[in-house]
């Protein structure tokens, strides 16, 4: 019990060590990125800070610049006082910024982009490290085929309805190439293609377009997705394609009377192609009452087998059988991968904006929810924690460079618009809008903290609390007293 405790403890540690090792990597690279370009063009730096509000801890060092730690961990900043104003953000700069040189737009330009590429850069080394010790990916990731469609669909409010997919015609076996008229090339890629989705009919009613191959032959399909799920995201009831292996036939088993093997790979059941768990597990319980005709691959060769009627088995676990499916390491390269996150954070962008999607503010992560998100990467390895933080340094990257005001884009636009005017913007214009957008940009990390973050762990803690209720054994009860 100690030890276990003990390593609970430490598991523990190590997973806020990586999480503040990473997380608070990714904002101080940003910010190194500023710090250096502007000390490499000659401007002016007067404070080096990770988060905002009043100091944890400060130094000053030889080079006149104060470093700080501040108590509110949402990024950081480097004081550029020639550069931009943002006093209410960062504090009121000390230095009289009438007596230094101004600064050119060249320069500008080069120290505001630099926070996003040194983002990008360090993205860059980490998917080389990711590329170098290769990716865990099992076939039900890679695949593009649909293995499973589901007869219903469980709305929000726990109503049943007529799968999607199933009134679309979609068939297990069907190949999909594009979705909308964007090629997947895995099962992530149709999964973010259906959640981000914005398609709609004439007539406002939701619609994806299914461009599969089915026996060859090219069809396009509408499908009209639901709103499922507790995250209540487009869902349309289909489930990947991918081979299902036996890994274990316990003695005395269904399975092994049935005369199934380590090893073999499930082929049909009564000729019907059998890719998916959850197919596998659904024929076996609407067919219990009578036997059914099994295909399996044995050491390269189609093996016929029967499974018996058996049903004192139909609310038990199906055959018994142990099953796996394929697995490999991959290594994607680092352009691969940092194009890749660059091109669904662009997509996630537009969907958050397009009124015809149903992505809203409440379906992104926070600070919490990217520091809960870096957590469980590091309970899972070090390899996840290094993929998330690609994807968050790619996410800030392009988020930082959104030509709003306040973020660096915005500030690399005021000064677009100062060069093209020939004079600077006046300054209550750039410190109002630098105001309202740094209220809203708050007001927007409190909703999705409210409202997306927390109802996430919440849900995710009973979901983990009930597991652990049905896994539990029942408490055994004492025999019960002699009458008296």
């Amino acid at each position: 019990m100690a030890y276990e405790l003990l390593q609970s403890l430490l598991s523990n540690v190590w997973s806020i060590f990586l999480v503040v090792l990473f997380f608070g990597g990714s904002i101080f690279v940003h910010e190194l990125g500023h710090f250096l370009a502007a000390r490499r063009r000659g401007a002016v730096v007067e404070r080096f800070s990770i988060g905002f509000g009043p100091a944890i801890w400060s130094w000053r060092g030889r080079d006149g610049v104060e470093y700080r730690i501040a108590w509110f961990p949402l990024g950081g900043y480097v004081l550029l006082p020639q550069l931009a104003d943002l006093g209410a953000i960062e504090g009121e700069s000390t230095a009289d910024v009438s007596k230094l040189p101004p600064v050119s737009y060249a320069t500008k330009m080069i120290v505001f982009v630099a926070g996003a590429a040194f983002n990008v850069a360090f993205a860059f080394v980490l998917a080389c490290l990711v590329w170098a010790m290769g990716q865990p990916i099992s076939s039900d990731m890679v695949s593009t085929r649909i293995g499973y469609v589901a007869r219903t669909l469980d709305l929000p409010d726990g109503t049943k309805v007529p799968s999607p997919a199933a009134q679309a015609g979609l068939q297990i076996g069907d190949l999909i190439r594009r979705i909308d008229g964007s090629p997947v090339e895995n099962w992530s890629d149709i999964q973010n293609s259906l959640v981000l989705g914005s398609g709609r009919t004439a007539s406002g009613e939701r619609q994806v377009t299914f461009s599969i191959e089915r026996n060859g032959q090219p069809l396009e399909i509408q499908v009209s997705p639901r709103l499922a799920g507790e995250e209540k995201i487009r869902r349309v009831g289909i489930g990947p394609g991918f081979e299902l292996i036996v890994q274990a036939v316990p003695p005395g088993s269904l399975g092994e009377r049935a005369g199934f093997k380590v090893d073999d790979e499930i082929l049909t059941f009564d000729g019907q192609i059998i890719i998916n768990d959850s197919t596998y597990r659904q024929h076996l319980e609407t067919h219990a009452n009578r036997a059914i005709a099994v295909t399996v691959r044995r050491h390269g060769q189609t093996v016929a087998l029967t499974i018996p009627p058996r049903p004192e088995s139909r609310n038990g676990p199906p055959l018994g059988l142990a099953l796996r499916t394929g697995y490999k390491i991959i290594h994607v390269s680092p352009f691969e991968q940092i194009a890749d996150v660059a091109r669904w954070t662009v997509r996630t962008l537009h969907s958050l904006i397009s009124p015809s999607s149903d992505i809203g503010l409440n379906k992104m992560s926070g600070p919490v929810g990217i520091v809960r998100i870096l957590h469980t990467a590091a309970e899972v390895g070090l390899r996840a924690v290094l993929m998330i933080t690609i994807l968050l340094n790619v996410n800030l990257a392009i988020f930082k460079l959104l030509p709003l005001p306040v973020l660096d884009g915005g500030q690399m636009l005021f000064a677009t618009l100062a060069r093209l005017r020939g004079k600077a913007l006046p300054v209550n214009v750039i410190m109002t809008a630098q105001s309202v957008f740094f209220v809203l940009l708050l007001s927007m990390v409190a909703y999705v903290t409210i409202f997306s973050d927390v109802p996430r762990i919440v849900r995710d803690y009973k979901a983990d609390r009930a597991a652990e209720t049905k896994a539990a054994p029942p408490p055994s009860t004492p025999p019960p007293a002699p009458a008296k």
